[in-house]
Order: C-alpha cells, then structure tokens, then sequence
C-alpha cells in the first residue's frame, strides 16, 4: 500500500518547465485563502523515467502538487515536463459539494504539433439552471472578449457536452515565436480572468441544505467518472511512465472522488 503526505504548498517547480508561470499564478491567487496541502500518494508527487528511442531518448518527469480549502475539497496541478516531447499543466480545483460551485479546469498541452489549451468553470449538473445561471452570467463576458483573440479549437465530441459551459475557451496554437506571444498576451491573462471570477464565486459562495449537498455530490461524482475514464493524458502518460502506475494515478489523485 502506498504511504501518504500532504505535498507541499509551495508549488511544482521543473527545470525548463513552459507552464511554471501559470501554476505561479495559481499558487500566488490562492494565498490569501486558509490553504493546507492534500494528501498525495508518495509514488505520484514526482515520477522520472526515460522515454524515446535509444538514438534519441530523453527524460521524463511528472509531478503533482495539490491543497485543500474549507470551500475546495482538492486543488491540484498535474505537470508534465518531457522536453520537447511534452510540456503539461493540468490545473483542477474541485469544489466542496457543501458549496454550490463549478469546477475550475485549465488544460495547457504543448506537443511536438502545437499547443491545446482550454479553459473552463464547468458545471456538475449542466441541466441545473441554479447552479449555471449566476455562473454563466458572469462567465459569458469573459470568454467573449478573448475567444475573438484566439481561433477556434474545434467541435467537442456529443458526450462531452454535458460537462462544458456554454463558455468552454479551446484553442489550437503553433509552436514558436506568434504561439508563445498569444500564450504570454492572451491565453495568460484569460486564464488569470477565469481563476479570478471563480475565486469571486467562491468569496460568495454559502453553504447549501444536506439534500443540496446530495445532488451537487451526484454531478460531481458524474463528472470525475467521465473524466477518470475519457482522459486524453491517458495514452501519453502510458507510454512514459506504464500503464499500472497510470492508471492508478489517474483513478486516485487525478480523479479520486
């Protein structure tokens, strides 16, 4: 059985790492909240491997860091670094369902093709007009001043739907000098507006009824399982680090609800 300690408050740093000034931003915007580390799993706070072919290889490493609040029952980064292979942040916070909150979801992928980025506060029951509304009131404004900065990522398969906002921002960049200056210029600052009004609705959020509780629970519970299941990190990580320990850190710190 893997033993147990809370990872660190300070957050994730790796050597060469795209993604550090965003989970920067992260750590920085939590601070003024009570903030206390997460259990993680030992064998899941750092993982290095090597990965590519013998004339090429090259190192791989996966780290974790995470904390809890009295309103957020895990916020965690998931980060991958594998050179130009790979460059990953994951970033959740998944709330308390004794608070009637989205998730905050931010996806920054680069790969050999080019960078995936989405961002998102998506809902644990989207056919809830009290839990989306005053979320999505708020949220449009925003994702509407940056989308007309970014192209259009593409359709989200039919099954996904459920578990997007009408204000899911998913956009594909090309590598090199145009891509970063999007990223630093308009992708940085979206997702400091998105974190920021979460954070907003969280300072409002109050707690619900015992049975408001269950049916927040419930969306959530659908959530992660949909999530645990369809992960697009799944095949990649496989390769780099097996598929045993994958899944194990897929089903008990990724989505561990």
């Amino acid at each position: 059985m893997s033993s147990f300690r809370s990872s660190s408050t300070d957050p994730v740093c790796l050597a060469g790492w795209a993604w550090q000034p965003f989970l920067d931003d992260a750590v920085e915007a939590l601070k003024p909240l009570s903030v206390e580390p997460y259990p993680v799993p030992d064998r899941f706070l750092q993982r290095e491997d090597q990965s590519g072919s013998k004339a090429n290889p090259f190192t791989v490493t996966t780290a974790t860091w995470a904390c809890k609040t009295e309103k957020y029952r895990q916020v965690r980064a998931a980060c991958v670094n594998a050179g130009r292979a790979a460059s990953v942040l994951n970033f959740v916070i998944n709330p308390s369902s004794r608070f009637d909150l989205p998730f905050f979801g931010g996806d920054l992928v680069t790969l050999p093709s080019g960078h995936l980025l989405a961002l998102d506060l998506q809902p644990a029951d989207k056919d809830d007009p009290d839990h989306t509304q005053p979320v999505w009131d708020r949220l449009m404004p925003i994702f509407e001043r940056w989308r007309q900065e970014l192209p259009d990522g593409g359709p989200i398969p039919e099954e996904a739907q459920p578990f997007f906002s009408p204000a899911f921002l998913w956009t594909r960049l090309p590598l090199g000098e145009e891509g970063d200056q999007i990223i630093e210029s308009v992708v940085r600052p979206a997702f400091n507006d998105y974190l920021k009004l979460y954070f907003e609705l969280s300072a409002e959020a109050e707690a619900v009824p015992a049975e408001r509780q269950q049916h927040l629970l419930a969306g959530q519970q659908r959530y992660t399982a949909y999530r645990a299941e369809k992960d697009p990190a799944r095949g990649m990580l496989t390769r780099f680090h097996g598929s045993e320990w994958t899944e194990a850190y897929i089903h008990s710190v990724l989505f561990d609800l």
